[in-house]
This record gives structure tokens, C-alpha cells and sequence, in this order.
């Protein structure tokens, strides 16, 4: 099992709601994490709403595309937390675009930040890049290399969050078990 980083206190609710984030690199299980995670607490997920929105374009996305992925992402979210059963389980949050839009432009919209700074969240897991990458057309970096970037990134994103956070490895049900040690129930 993981430690916790920092320690883990019981997780305080937003409007009664825990709202928990998983977190990393592409291709690191997050979209698994977060559906095996919800069902574990008997309750709905997020998906990440770039999956859908990129899936629906008929060009390569731009700068400008990030800025409704993220409005989408919101939307999402906020809509979920009328159907959430006390946790909410997000898959990814704006801090991902951030990331991204920074990568690979050199700049993130300012919408985006303030809504970063301005959403709270009960608790990050952290998913490490040490599953298999597996091909799917929107991402864009296998290399091991890379991964481990983008990592590090989080790590210190989820950090510096003051935020409790939890970095989740292993297989698909040792992340789980971990996931659900964090959550504490």
C-alpha cells in the first residue's frame, strides 16, 4: 500500500458531497480508476470531457479548443454532484488542461486558472505511470520518458494543493484497494 502524502485526514465533504480526483500522466488507468472507484462507493464518476469532446472533432484541436473542453469538464462535474451519493469521483480536473495547454502552447487561458483557484476538491489520487501505455488516437506521449514528466508535474501540483493526496500504482485492483484505503471507507 501506499503512504499517504500528506497524511490523510478524514476527508471533509463540499455540500455534503466528497469530491476526489484521480490524476495523471495519459494511459496511467485513470478512466479505470474512477469507474471501479465510483462503483466501489456506490455512486456516479465524471468522465473526462475531453475524451468526448476531441471524439467529436473533425480536425486536430487547437488552443481555443482547451478553453471548452474545460467549460464542458465544469459542466460535467456540476452536473454529477446532483446524482452523487456522497463522493463524487472525477476523472481528471482542470489542472490537466493546465498542464497540457502550458506543454503545448507555452500559456494557459486565464478562465482556466481562475476556475482552478476557485474549485475545491476533497482528495487527489495520483495515478503513477508504471502500467503499460496503451494507443488510443488522442494521446501523444508513450514515452517512458515523458510519462515520468508528466508525473512529476502532478506530484507537485497535487502537492502544492493543500489538498490530501494519494499516488495510486500497481495493478488495476492494488489501485483500487489503494483508492479506497485513501477514501476511507
Amino acid at each position: 500500500m501506499s503512504a499517504l502524502q500528506p497524511s490523510i485526514k478524514t476527508l471533509q465533504p463540499i455540500n455534503n458531497i466528497k469530491k476526489i480526483v484521480v490524476i495523471g500522466p495519459e494511459s496511467t488507468g485513470k478512466s479505470t480508476l474512477s469507474e471501479a472507484l465510483a462503483t466501489a462507493l456506490q455512486t456516479v464518476w465524471v468522465r473526462e470531457y475531453a475524451v468526448e469532446y476531441l471524439d467529436g472533432l473533425s480536425r486536430a484541436y487547437k488552443e481555443r479548443d482547451l478553453l471548452e473542453i474545460a467549460k464542458g469538464q465544469i459542466g460535467s462535474e456540476d452536473a454529477a454532484m446532483t446524482q452523487a451519493n456522497k463522493y463524487l469521483v472525477c476523472d481528471t480536473d482542470l489542472n490537466v488542461l493546465k498542464v497540457w495547454s502550458e506543454h503545448k502552447y507555452g500559456r494557459c487561458n486565464k478562465w482556466i486558472l481562475e476556475q482552478i483557484a476557485a474549485r475545491r476538491y476533497d482528495l487527489y489520487l495520483l495515478t503513477a505511470p508504471d502500467i503499460p501505455w496503451a494507443y488510443h488516437p488522442q494521446r501523444e506521449h508513450p514515452d517512458a520518458e515523458m510519462r515520468a514528466y508528466f508525473y512529476r508535474v502532478y506530484k507537485d501540483i497535487v502537492a502544492e494543493s493543500g489538498v490530501p493526496w494519494v499516488a495510486v500504482s500497481g495493478s488495476h485492483e492494488k489501485r483500487l484497494q489503494e483508492a479506497i484505503a485513501a477514501v476511507g471507507v
